[in-house]
């Protein structure tokens, strides 16, 4: 591996736009590493190097005219399978669109090409995106490359296994129950979950649609804030309450933890199961906090009817969109995605009163939560990367899990509330496994989540520990 593989994504266009650094050099150093480790750990499964190639050089055109270039110039940027790209398969990770090539791009990827990512294939994801751990019918299991033997996480795990391996500094995914934040937990990087159409979701069949969102996923925070900058905004595909734009994010503050009022959970105050190992590494954490001089206390949320809102609104919101196809061609979809779409074919006129109602209680006690403090502290996963060969875990902490969501409540619980939520690298287990640390803040105050993310990452570092896969050197390999 070369050094251009363990530069970040600001450094890497910053050298590109001072000529230091070819766009071209760039995207064959990330092509090498595809080669290199790839057939290890299963995270890219489309690839479109030639065309890649070819906007690597009018990248580097532009440089040498000086012609003006966006904020992620000449990035080379494999993409999450579940958005649409055009001109490339975009599979969803689902026997059923096996063959579909779309003839436009998703917004979030039609912002990234126009800040000046360099599109050069797609990343593996679990069917439709449904559930933590990353494998499909069409292109297999995505591991990790701290074990690989061991999940990646999901459904954003094969770009989060591609930039923990040094494929590329940045990347994008989505979280609708946890999609962005487990799979940084598992892979030792950051995944950051926005508020609410900051970064918008156009759906064909729920404009309203607000569990889901699309997000970054890098090893450090300063690119999370540099993949905001480029792809935040308004859009008039959607209408939503976004207050924050791209510019935002371009500078956060220091010492952002310092005279902050913290409140920290292990349990969410509703007794979630974690490993134990989980919470050791994570209370010693802490003192990070305490030593910039934030005030933490134990204190949570109060989550009791967040259960009840997540399921409810991810039930009714897989019906919406994938209702039809799961009566057209049910018997090539995964039974767990047939099972969530079922849930929300059943919900009743008083069930949505219910989870309304729910909704609106939750957000009561948010409010009275951030009254009292600035930033919200909890386990980003329950358990630690299990065996890729599962499909999920089938106990948390000797708790029995009834159905395929049950180990990933930690993160589902905060979906429910609409924050935007990220998950931190918090140090390693002794077995040498990541940790992830969630840490949550009040609606729309995104910069200062990330100013907090940023002032905890400078006290420790935990990103920069790279994994076995590429600190031993591995055999090239094609992949398909």
């Amino acid at each position: 591996m070369d050094g251009i593989q363990n530069m970040g994504a600001r450094d890497v266009t910053e050298a590109i736009k001072r000529r230091e650094l070819s766009a071209r050099e760039a995207l064959q150093s990330h092509i090498d590493q595809i080669h290199r480790v790839n057939e290890s750990i299963n995270a890219v499964i489309t690839t479109d190097f030639e065309r890649a190639e070819t906007l690597a050089a009018a990248a580097d055109e532009a440089t040498a005219r000086g012609s003006a270039t966006g904020a992620l110039h000449g990035l080379p940027m494999t993409h999450k399978d579940t958005y649409n790209t055009a001109g490339l398969r975009s599979t969803q990770g689902s026997l059923t669109l096996r063959n579909f090539v779309p003839d436009t791009d998703d917004l979030l990827i039609e912002r990234l090409t126009t800040a000046g990512v360099i599109r050069t294939g797609k990343t593996n994801v679990p069917e439709f995106g449904a559930g933590s751990h990353t494998f499909n019918e069409l292109f297999g299991t995505t591991t990790n490359p701290y074990n690989t033997t061991l999940s990646a996480g999901g459904s954003s795990g094969g770009v989060a296994s591609a930039i923990a391996s040094r494929i590329q500094p940045l990347g994008d995914g989505s979280d609708m129950g946890g999609s962005l934040r487990i799979p940084a937990a598992f892979c030792n990087v950051v995944g950051f979950r926005p508020s609410y159409g900051v970064i918008p979701m156009p759906a064909a069949t729920n404009s309203w649609a607000w569990l889901a969102r699309g997000g970054p996923i890098a090893r450090s925070v300063d690119d999370i804030a540099l993949f905001m900058s480029a792809t935040a905004g308004d859009s008039p595909q959607v209408a939503t309450p976004n207050t924050l734009a791209g510019h935002h994010f371009e500078n956060l503050p220091d010492n952002a933890l310092r005279g902050i009022r913290i409140g920290y959970s292990r349990d969410f105050g509703l007794g979630v199961p974690v490993e134990p190992e989980i919470l050791a590494v994570l209370d010693a954490q802490i003192a990070h906090f305490e030593a910039a001089g934030a005030h933490v206390e134990e204190a949570t949320i109060d989550l009791r009817d967040a259960d009840l809102v997540f399921s409810n609104t991810r039930a009714y919101d897989f019906a919406t969109g994938l209702g039809e196809l799961v009566r057209s061609q049910g018997d090539l979809i995964k039974p767990e995605v047939i099972w969530n779409v079922e849930k929300g074919w059943a919900l009743n006129a008083q069930d949505l009163i219910n989870t309304t109602a729910a909704r609106t209680r939750l957000e009561i006690a948010v409010q009275e939560f951030f009254a009292r403090y600035d930033l919200f502290l909890s386990p980003a996963a329950q358990v630690l990367p299990f065996d890729a060969s599962w499909r999920y875990p089938q106990q948390i902490a000797g708790v029995p899990s009834t159905t395929y969501l049950d180990w990933m409540r930690s993160a589902c619980l905060l979906s429910a509330t609409s924050l935007p939520v990220l998950s931190m690298p918090a140090g390693f287990t002794s077995g040498g496994l990541p940790v992830g640390l969630q840490m949550a803040a009040n609606h729309y105050q995104d910069v200062s989540l990330l100013a907090f993310a940023q002032d905890f990452e400078q006290r420790t570092r935990y990103a920069e520990q790279a994994p076995s896969l590429i600190t031993t050197p591995q055999t090239p390999q094609d992949i398909r």
